[in-house]
């Protein structure tokens, strides 16, 4: 006698844990606090691309769970910076946090540091015999806080052009220099995602190479062209 059985796929919302859905309401949180702050000078286009903007980070955090703790430390950062800027951008002076770590210039020059260590490590894994796997995972880890410190950077730089004067802020993808940055973060982000996807490190080496070079322009163009 043959017996077929029937495998049924939970629906999508019920394969959600709590820390999901607390991450959902928090985005939903900052959603609502933005259209009680700003709802008023949005126009009929600003309206609905924050929702959508919303919708996709709730989406995203549910599809790749690591980018909803990502996420929360990246608001966490840039609102400590927004808050101790108390709106006078001199403040990156005084402030330590500011100074050292959490105003643009300094997050993103910790971004390029942390960058090159990420890449050191994992060319340091890739021939490192039974100690690879561990140096390739410390190299992970430096990448995840680099793109960390790059998504703060370029938060904070939103901020800190609304603060030069009236209709001079801007998107920060309005540059070169903030392409870079983009392209940064962005390429080790998706690098990241298919390192977890298909459990390898093997290829960090040669994707963290290509970025650590994006960096090594950035510093070029930022020390030598004094463009930034």
């Amino acid at each position: 006698m043959t017996t077929t059985t029937l495998t049924l796929n939970d629906h999508w919302f019920a394969r959600r844990n709590a820390f999901d859905w607390f991450f959902a309401a928090l985005v939903a949180a900052g959603g609502l606090f933005a259209f009680a702050r700003y709802g008023d000078r949005m126009d009929v286009y600003e309206k609905p691309i924050l929702v959508a903007a919303l919708a996709a980070m709730v989406w995203l955090g549910w599809f790749w769970r690591p980018l909803r703790v990502l996420a929360i430390v990246v608001a966490a950062a840039s609102l400590l910076a927004i808050v101790s800027y108390q709106g006078d951008l001199a403040r990156a002076e005084t402030v330590f946090w500011l100074k050292y770590f959490l105003s643009s210039q300094s997050a993103i020059l910790w971004m390029s540091v942390l960058f090159f260590m990420s890449t050191v490590f994992y060319w340091l894994g890739l021939f490192g015999g039974r100690q690879g796997d561990a140096l390739e995972s410390i190299g992970s880890r430096i990448a995840w806080a680099a793109v960390a410190m790059a998504l703060v950077g370029t938060m904070v730089r939103w901020y800190e052009s609304h603060q030069l004067g009236p209709d001079i802020g801007h998107i920060p993808v309005s540059n070169l220099y903030e392409v870079f940055v983009l392209f940064c973060w962005l390429t080790t982000t998706f690098y990241l995602y298919f390192e977890e996807r298909y459990a390898t490190r093997s290829i960090g080496a040669f994707a963290m190479l290509v970025v650590s070079a994006a960096v090594g322009f950035l510093l070029w163009y930022t020390l030598v062209r004094e463009a930034h």
